[in-house]
């Protein structure tokens, strides 16, 4: 299984033949490392509704013919634009053509803002399972307790969580959070896209210490899991 970080909170998995992305905000984000119409994917994974998130899943979605999973008010949305997509709620996982997939809570709020603000449901993380690996997507959030019965649950190979404050988990409580998931390898994003979220990833990885291996990626670079 290969994983690209693409900027902010987005990451292309590839495995099996089948490849997936999470959070695709490309158009408009400075970090971005993929053209949206360069996005070749089996299934959009999103973890709420706020642009930085759902970003250009729709558009992707129909290009591809892609799947999207979303929590079901989110996922009830991206059907009345015109995109495939597979409802499900925190705490729920079925099997998919690409991989197991699961909902985690997110400690965050969720909405789409256009011309109004319209209610999309939870937000979640993702726990996400193919050839024997696991992925565990935070989402944006802020730490949370429950994160201990997620690592104790599962054998978590990778945990991407948010690291840039105001909106999310900082530094500090998201080494907490390696401390009560137990990963083998963290990434830390959602930080330095804008300067209100701006942070050392390096200061992270201070904190992180011996607790997890901590890969510092820079938007295109990717890793065999």
């Amino acid at each position: 299984m290969r994983v690209t970080f693409l900027g902010h909170a987005c990451f292309l998995v590839e495995g099996g033949g089948k490849r997936i992305i999470i959070d695709p905000f490309l158009s408009g984000n400075p970090q971005a490392a993929m053209k949206p119409e360069e996005v070749k994917v089996d299934a959009v994974l999103v973890t709420h509704g706020h642009g930085d998130h759902l970003g250009d899943a729709i558009p992707i979605a129909k290009a591809n013919d892609a799947l999207i999973v979303a929590p079901y008010e989110l996922a009830v949305y991206c059907q009345r634009q015109g995109a495939k997509a597979h409802p499900m709620q925190i705490g729920g996982a079925r099997e998919f053509p690409f991989g197991w997939v699961k909902l985690t809570p997110a400690w965050h709020g969720s909405a789409v803002v256009d011309d109004a603000i319209e209610y999309t449901g939870n937000p979640c993380g993702f726990l996400f399972r193919a050839e024997g690996k696991t992925i565990y997507h935070a989402g944006d959030t802020g730490l949370f307790g429950d994160m201990e019965l997620i690592g104790k649950r599962e054998k978590i190979d990778l945990a991407c969580l948010p690291i840039g404050d105001n909106f999310v988990m900082g530094p500090e409580d998201a080494a907490y959070a390696v401390e009560l998931l137990r990963p083998r390898i963290v990434v830390p994003m959602h930080y330095n896209t804008f300067e209100l979220i701006r942070q050392d990833p390096a200061e992270f990885a201070r904190l992180v210490g011996a607790e997890a291996e901590c890969r510092i990626l820079q938007p295109g670079e990717g890793f065999d899991l």
